[in-house]
């Protein structure tokens, strides 16, 4: 489903190149657990945004499907990350004025479906991780678990086939982490492939694969 080919990036700071990428090579079979693990700076958060087309490479290229995404519009992008990959960040990133179901709901409001449906559709995700009784909660009103939970939902709101986990699990305790492990794996199960970066040798071990990055290169 996914392939790196010699994948690179480089940021440059004023005269400061910084090489975040170092030609990673890497194929992530569909329905595949895969998590990358290594200390900070490894290059793992840049791999998860070049995989998840937030970010475009120096030089290399990242397939999903077979499709070059380095080639496509930024239309062209939206449209996959709208309709085919769900991103679960460590810091949340709800939006505080909103509630549950109308944080979930969003991102299918920008899918175009009408209100009935996606507040529905909400619901039912909202449903699916074990928040039926904080559907009308905003965040504040809601522990870091909680509020994970939620953001995964969000994730699945437009049914997509790849789930991506920057630190899933990374500002929760450690019973809300294997909690959002639980519900990763299930969804799995289901048949969605899943990447997620850690930090956590623990949480890496629930996955099916771990690959170890190290200054910018996947070592194995």
């Amino acid at each position: 489903m996914i392939r790196t080919e010699n994948l690179t990036k480089v940021y440059r700071m004023g005269e400061v190149e910084v090489q975040a990428l170092r030609d990673v090579n890497l194929e992530i079979q569909d329905g595949e657990f895969i998590a990358i693990i290594g200390p900070s700076g490894s290059g793992k958060s840049t791999l998860l945004n070049m995989i998840g087309c937030l970010d475009k490479p120096t030089s290399g290229a990242v397939l999903i499907d077979d499709i070059n995404t380095g080639k496509l519009s930024e239309n062209e992008l939206a449209e996959i990350r709208r309709e085919k990959i769900g991103f679960i960040f460590q810091q949340f990133n709800l939006i505080h004025t909103l509630n549950a179901l109308e944080n979930v709901a969003l991102p299918i409001f920008f899918a175009g479906v009408r209100r009935e449906k996606r507040l529905k559709r909400a619901e039912e995700q909202l449903v699916k991780v074990g928040l039926e009784d904080r559907i009308y909660h905003k965040p504040s009103e809601m522990s870091g678990g909680e509020q994970q939970r939620v953001a995964i939902a969000r994730a699945l709101s437009n049914d997509p086939e790849i789930v991506i986990g920057d630190e899933p699990t990374g500002n929760v305790d450690t019973e809300a982490g294997n909690a959002i492990m639980d519900i990763l794996e299930g969804l799995n199960r289901e048949g969605r492939t899943i990447i997620v970066v850690t930090h956590d040798a623990d949480i890496a071990a629930r996955a099916g694969r771990t690959k170890r990055m190290r200054d910018g290169k996947v070592l194995d």
